[in-house]
């Protein structure tokens, strides 16, 4: 993927390309209210919708574990949250809109017990979502054009990752110019024309990583860049049992695969199903490999980059319209009053 006009073209790219820049220049500002709530409570959960959530939340989580955070820290869509006992949690709801329905639905119900602590993230002022938030915190990326969510997926996720690191007393402030680099490096590279082709002819294409929103995110905007079925296999669930169903034209793509298991996809997915696998990591592996640079605890930015460049090379190669959809809406469920 490159600034040529065949990509150019399209508002998703144009705001793809964008991203290297928001994240080289990210600051985390205005936090200190939040973080007290966070530290006095012990417990933060996250709510959003579709990419508002499975990226910014599930890699927030999985990188404070790795680092051995002792937070509670939980995640769900707004109406499963409704369900729950939320009373000793503080709240973080996403929205690039701040209009989304379900985010909305649950501020509403946890304002009408008096929850003291509510907070969002939103790319626009002046929405409902704000006016039930204690704090709001606006994205510097601005609104986007395209249906798919890009740019933004990429600031909610450093926010989030870094208002749980300064939670911690650390930064990576001094990283975020190396970032930016291996982001723009894995968003513009040269993919393999084998690769595309295969990821194009595919009949599903399946995702399978660690449960830290990568994966499940290219997941989601396989639907809206190439229009093709898709599906998450968490952890080692490719080779738990779906191979059942799989097919010879089917495609499965390791993001960040676990060594101990190539042996196994290589005897149950590549001989067994017949299947092509292919991998991005920050090395070789057995299987077709996009490398991209390793930057350590921020590497999984850098492979939702590496994954973006596919789906855009797959969607061009298809000769779709990326920035239109013909079903799915830029607010999925949008919150109209009442």
């Amino acid at each position: 993927m490159n600034t040529q006009e065949k990509y150019s073209q399209f508002a998703l790219i144009r705001e793809m390309m964008q991203t290297p820049e928001i994240l080289r220049n990210f600051k985390l500002e205005q936090v200190n209210e939040v973080i007290n709530a966070i530290k006095q409570k012990g417990r933060l959960f996250f709510t959003g919708e579709g990419s508002s959530r499975i990226f910014p939340a599930k890699n927030a989580m999985y990188n404070a574990k790795r680092a051995g955070s002792k937070l509670d820290l939980a995640t769900d869509g707004g109406l499963q949250s409704c369900c729950y006992d939320l009373s000793d949690y503080v709240i973080f709801g996403a929205s690039n809109s701040g209009q989304t329905k379900e985010v909305i639905r649950l501020f509403e119900r946890l304002k009408s017990v008096n929850h003291p602590y509510l907070y969002a993230l939103t790319a626009n002022k002046n929405t409902k979502l704000e006016t039930l938030a204690k704090q709001t915190f606006i994205l510097k990326c601005e609104k986007e054009q395209a249906v798919a969510a890009t740019k933004s997926v990429a600031e909610q996720g450093l926010f989030y990752h870094a208002l749980l690191a300064a939670i911690e007393g650390n930064s990576f402030d001094k990283k975020l110019p190396q970032l930016a680099d291996a982001f723009n490096t894995a968003l513009t590279m040269p993919i393999d024309p084998k690769i595309t082709s295969a990821v194009a002819n595919a009949g599903t294409i399946y995702f399978a990583g660690k449960n830290d929103g990568v994966a499940e995110e290219l997941t989601l905007k396989t639907n809206e860049i190439t229009r093709k079925k898709s599906d998450f296999l968490e952890g080692t669930y490719a080779v738990h049992g779906i191979e059942e169903v799989m097919n010879e034209k089917d495609v499965v793509i390791l993001v960040d695969p676990f060594k101990s298991e190539f042996e196994k996809i290589q005897q149950t997915l590549v001989n067994g199903v017949g299947m092509k696998v292919i991998a991005i990591c920050d090395e070789e592996t057995p299987f077709p490999t996009i490398k991209v640079p390793d930057v350590g605890e921020l590497s999984s930015y850098v492979y939702l980059a590496a994954g973006w460049n596919i789906l855009v090379e797959t969607g061009i190669s298809l000769n779709i319209n990326l920035d239109k959809p013909q079903r799915a809406r830029k607010v999925g469920n949008e919150y109209m009053g009442g």
